[in-house]
């Protein structure tokens, strides 16, 4: 199977550790991987500041290079909440324009979050990894509520040998990043993730595991802050680590 990878800004821009999990874990389960240069943005951030123009012509230009670079492939991304945007947004975005909101419901189509792609397109649960650890795993907002995507994360987490994976209290409760919401109401973000810090150390893990860099950003910037030894990862990179032929063999 061949795909194209969406690696979206936050990735690109601060955790591109994550989209090189991401390319090893896949073509590690077989499928070719292919990146089209002219990806930008989804548009996101400038949406859920009410810049809606703007937030079309972003739209529009990843659009283009997905058609253009990647007629038809299945598109992955390691990020629940731009999967989101483009799967229930876009087609919002040009719901005045019938053309360009046939062309945003095609490409929404196409789009896939990683372990939604893994579990239900490659039909794959256990990937036959190993990580000796005590995890927990933070749900986020716009996975959870905006895809439905709850389980597949954990059936890929659960599979992993040696790994003991604690339940997370209070899953639902959203850890206060939201974007530029973390810049415009910074003591309330701050109140919101310290509390998401608190139930993190009640399960004793030593990593916490999560599908969007947003979050794990807004999380590892406070746990840095307050001295906390927990280490934060993409499921991409436990996933990666895990099934590391090297490490298998250990």
């Amino acid at each position: 199977m061949r795909v194209a990878l969406f690696i979206t800004c936050l990735c690109d821009l601060f955790f591109p550790e994550v989209g090189e999990s991401t390319v090893r874990l896949l073509r590690r389960l077989g499928v070719e991987v292919t990146f089209p240069a002219g990806q930008t943005c989804c548009g996101q951030p400038a949406y859920n500041t009410g810049y809606t123009t703007e937030a079309r012509d972003v739209a529009r230009n990843l659009i283009e290079a997905f058609e253009r670079e990647a007629p038809g492939l299945p598109v992955v991304t390691p990020s629940g909440s731009c999967a989101a945007m483009i799967r229930h947004h876009y087609p919002r975005l040009f719901a005045d324009e019938p053309a360009w909101a046939a062309r945003a419901a095609a490409f929404a189509e196409r789009v896939y979050e990683l372990s939604e792609f893994i579990v239900h397109v490659l039909g794959r649960t256990d990937l036959g990894g190993r990580y000796p650890a005590v995890a927990t795993f933070h749900r986020s907002c716009h996975m959870a509520r905006g895809l439905g995507l709850v389980e597949e994360p954990l059936a890929l987490l659960r599979a992993v040998e040696g790994l003991e994976l604690v339940d997370l209290p209070h899953p639902g409760e959203c850890c206060g990043f939201g974007g530029t919401f973390a810049v415009k109401m910074a003591e309330l973000s701050e109140a919101m993730v310290d509390a998401k810090i608190r139930t993190i150390e009640e399960t004793g893990a030593q990593l916490l595991v999560g599908c969007d860099v947003g979050c794990l950003m807004h999380i590892g910037g406070r746990l840095r802050r307050l001295g906390r030894p927990v280490r934060v990862l993409h499921l991409a990179q436990l996933l990666d680590e895990a099934t590391r032929p090297a490490r298998q063999t250990a």
